[in-house]
């Protein structure tokens, strides 16, 4: 199985930058896709970024694009989430995902909190 931890998030004014780390064990995660996800109190995990195995193909949610940048090292065995501009609304509990057919991996999840 694969363990995943997130890390690097915290509590930041708006307009702040935050980069999230997502730092996976036990196997390698060259070969899957990786996503992000965030759910904000009282509402429904949401999608937010994935990434090709490569690196080479990425995609973002409508709400965060042009401001938040998903990338991998696949060296590191390592997912980044760099966030740019970020807005009150952008508060949840930010988790990372490895997915390879029917096998689904999930961190535990960090906290983002975005002061006005």
């Amino acid at each position: 199985q694969v363990q995943l931890v997130e890390s690097g998030g915290g509590l930041v004014q708006a307009g702040d930058s935050l980069k999230l780390s997502c730092a996976a064990s036990g196997r390698t995660i060259s070969t899957y896709p990786m996503d992000w996800f965030r759910q904000a109190p009282g509402k429904e995990r949401e999608f937010v970024a994935t990434i090709s195995w490569s690196g080479g193909v990425t995609y973002y949610a409508n709400s965060v694009k042009g401001r938040f940048t998903i990338s991998r090292d696949n060296a590191k065995n390592t997912v980044y989430l760099q966030m740019n501009s970020l807005k009150p609304e952008d508060t949840a509990v930010y988790y990372c995902r490895a997915k390879e057919g029917s096998d689904e991996f999930w961190g535990q999840g960090t906290q983002v909190t975005v002061s006005s």
